[in-house]
């Protein structure tokens, strides 16, 4: 382990350069805060120092406070763990200190990082380092005197977007602004910094504290309407976020009260919110992503990744073309092959609309898409897979088509090249089964829309070599997605564990729940759509291709109903036609059809399921159980076989893959929040009196009775023989 420390070298010219050492991105460690304290204060008592330097090593100032601290707190409720930075470091000991001090900043200024940078009596910077405050992504506001030194240094307005939104910028933006006083190159940051001290300290340059000063915030009426409206964009968009609000509240203080005053309201709000139950939550989530990267048994053997230069995709329909913009979107070539001109055209028009739409948003300039749309070449045979170093196959879920294109890759292909499948679905076993190549199967499951999603699933088999598990990794971290390695099982991790999701939904509305109630509970329960408007938008072939398949390998724990049948004959295709249980016009938002409860009447009457046809009378909070209980009981299934290899893995998949609320940390560790006796005792009683589709199954049995989290997996060594992870 490298080792965590601040270091001191005063220079001849009377300066002291201090640097925080703590790889990789200099984080906050306590140890460096208390480095910093003792560092300063011998710096601000050695006479043969005039003026301070602060850097950090390696190329990077500091990303921010070492989050596993966070984690602490969260796991013991020790606040004391929290060293005092803001008032007795960033105040009294750099910020009104008797010698002046400058942040030389490269790479990036983070969290904490950029707060500490603040509390110096000027910034220089290299022009592309990264500067921002994202702590309200932790369930947090700055706590070393961001809400009131950034207002300071940026204005009011911009610098609530750069916190409310977590927007980080570049320091060339940070100059135009005031954040940043010189931009240099790094070959002369240090140079330059060291003048700037001393020209501090000699009197050539103004001394000036952040906190101090007023010229940027405007009017107080000014600042009050600035607050208003920021106060009310955060109640439209964040409406479970208590940090939002608070953080608000703390540049109030500092706008009405004074500087100090604000620094002392923004301590006290941090630590209420260090302990609630979003940061707990998003602090999880934000751990958990970071754990994706290590997988028993394949991470931990020194398999170093290979060069994937050339991608072949098959299957130019949404999912295809989706792919094949991620892949090309990050300089990899893309052959997609296609059965007939028809489609092939189509396909590539579709991957020509996605960059068009980046090009409109702004996020992509016109030159580089046409660059970028020159990596992709339409193919409608097999001769350019010659020298492809992957295939991704994205056709429909029809198992002899997959099986017979699989057997046509292992003739036409190199013998290094992986063989993936995009199927959401379909055992893997039974996809590469007329293959002799089994260990270069694998599965890559993309979620749709495939270049917009974060969330990349690998599915392994027993077969599967781990350097094809760890090439596939890589590729994913190229192409920006969040990879999570997890076994072969029919739906595999996250469409497995929602299968219920949806039936449950359905259930409910058979049981005479209005559909849009339904929805309303579980976008209020913080889902970024309701259930039905999800199957608008995913659109009904899907449902219908999978549902034999969920129906053969759940057997006994499902609700079957024509619903989906009935709607699709009914001519409702959901969003891919304008109609569904949502009416879709361009331009304005989806609204409830209130004609689709014919539809819901025909399928409740062949279903048979309301008892003596009285509608079940149920709270928003039954919906949620109702609907997310049967989900968590499908997870600790997932988790019981081994399907993956830790909880955590499916916390980051269900809230990247299915939109679960991040400040809940994801379903298990919710889950756990709820605790597990209390979903045991509500699936058993709605077990009795609906049916299988309820019943606990013994993973969430056993913890219940024992008071166990459902997130401590043991997988035993018949699980571990079965070899999924």
């Amino acid at each position: 382990m490298a080792e965590i420390r601040v270091t001191m070298e005063v220079g001849s010219d009377g300066v002291a350069l201090i640097t925080i050492t703590n790889p990789p991105v200099n984080a906050l460690h306590p140890k460096i805060i208390a480095g910093l304290k003792e560092t300063y204060t011998e710096a601000m008592n050695r006479p043969d120092v005039k003026a301070i330097v602060l850097t950090g090593n390696g190329g990077k100032f500091s990303g921010g406070f070492d989050i596993n601290v966070f984690k602490q707190i969260h796991q013991t409720g020790n606040l004391s763990l929290l060293p005092d930075v803001s008032v007795e470091l960033v105040v009294n000991i750099m910020e009104d200190a008797k010698k002046p001090s400058v942040a030389a900043i490269q790479g990036l200024a983070l969290g904490g990082g950029l707060e500490i940078a603040m509390g110096c009596h000027a910034r220089i910077s290299t022009p592309d380092a990264q500067l921002g405050l994202p702590e309200l992504t932790l369930g947090v506001i700055p706590g070393f005197g961001g809400t009131q030194r950034l207002p300071r240094l940026v204005g009011l307005a911009k610098a609530t977007e750069m916190m409310l939104l977590s927007k980080p910028i570049r320091a060339k933006e940070g100059k135009q602004y005031g954040l940043i006083d010189e931009l240099v190159s790094p070959a002369d940051i240090l140079r330059v910094s060291r003048q700037w001290a001393l020209d501090i300290a000699e009197g050539r340059k103004p001394w000036l504290s952040s906190l101090r000063r007023t010229d940027k915030l405007g009017s107080l009426a000014e600042a009050r309407e600035i607050l208003k409206a920021a106060r009310q964009q955060v109640k439209r968009q964040f409406p479970n976020m208590p940090q939002h609000q608070a953080c608000l509240d703390s540049i109030e203080e500092g706008v009405v009260a004074g500087g100090y005053a604000g620094v002392l309201k923004e301590a006290k709000l941090f630590k209420e919110l260090v302990l609630s139950d979003t940061s707990k939550g998003l602090v999880h989530v934000f751990l958990a992503q970071r754990a994706t990267s290590k997988v028993p048994n394949v991470t931990d053997r020194g398999l170093k990744p290979r060069q994937i230069k050339k991608i072949a995709v098959i299957g130019g329909g949404l999912m295809g073309s989706g792919i094949a913009t991620a892949c090309i979107l990050n300089n990899i070539s893309v052959v997609l092959k296609e059965v007939d001109p028809k489609f092939l055209e189509r396909g590539i028009k579709m991957i020509s609309g996605n960059l068009e739409g980046l090009v409109k948003k702004g996020s992509l300039t016109q030159d580089r898409a046409k660059k970028t749309l020159s990596l992709l070449k339409g193919v409608l045979d097999y001769s350019d897979f010659k020298d492809v170093d992957m295939v991704i196959e994205a056709v429909i879920e029809k198992i002899p088509l997959k099986q017979s294109i699989f057997a046509d890759l292992e003739k036409v292909c190199p013998p290094h090249c992986i063989l993936a499948t995009n199927t959401s679905t379909i055992d893997l076993n039974i996809v590469g089964e007329k293959t002799r190549s089994q260990d270069r199967v694998i599965g890559a499951h993309f979620f749709s829309p495939a270049h917009v999603m974060p969330l990349l699933e690998i599915v392994r088999t027993e077969k599967t070599s781990p350097q094809v598990i760890i090439d596939l990794m890589t590729v994913g971290k190229i192409i920006k997605k969040v990879p999570v390695v997890v076994g072969n099982c029919t739906g595999f991790a996250v469409n497995r564990t929602f299968f219920p999701y949806t039936q449950g939904s359905h259930l409910l509305v058979h049981l005479g729940v209005d559909v849009f109630r339904v929805d309303r509970a579980i976008t209020n329960f913080g889902m970024p759509m309701g259930p039905f408007q999800l199957q608008d938008v995913a659109g009904y072939g899907v449902a219908m291709a999978v549902k034999s398949i969920y129906a053969e390998a759940f057997k006994g724990r499902l609700f079957q109903s024509d619903l989906v049948e009935l709607m699709v004959q009914n001519g409702r295709q959901g969003k891919a036609n304008g109609k569904g249980y949502y009416i879709y016009e361009k331009g304005s938002k989806p609204r409830p059809d209130p004609t689709v409860q014919a539809v819901i009447e025909e399928s409740r009457k062949r279903s048979n399921v309301l008892r003596g046809g009285k509608a079940i009378t149920v709270s928003d909070q039954d919906i949620v159980e109702m609907i997310f209980f049967p989900v968590v009981n499908e997870a600790c299934r997932v988790m019981d076989e081994g399907v993956v290899s830790k909880a955590s893995d499916l916390d980051i998949s269900s809230v990247l893959g299915m939109g679960f609320p991040k400040y809940r940390g994801g379903l298990v560790f919710w889950a756990d929040t709820v605790g597990a006796n209390y979903i045991y005792s509500k699936l058993s009683k709605w077990a009795e009196i609906y049916g299988g589709f309820f019943t606990p199954c013994s993973y969430l049995e056993e913890r219940a009775k024992k008071g166990l989290p459902l997130s401590s997996m043991s997988i035993s060594s018949s699980q571990a023989s079965r070899a999924r992870l």
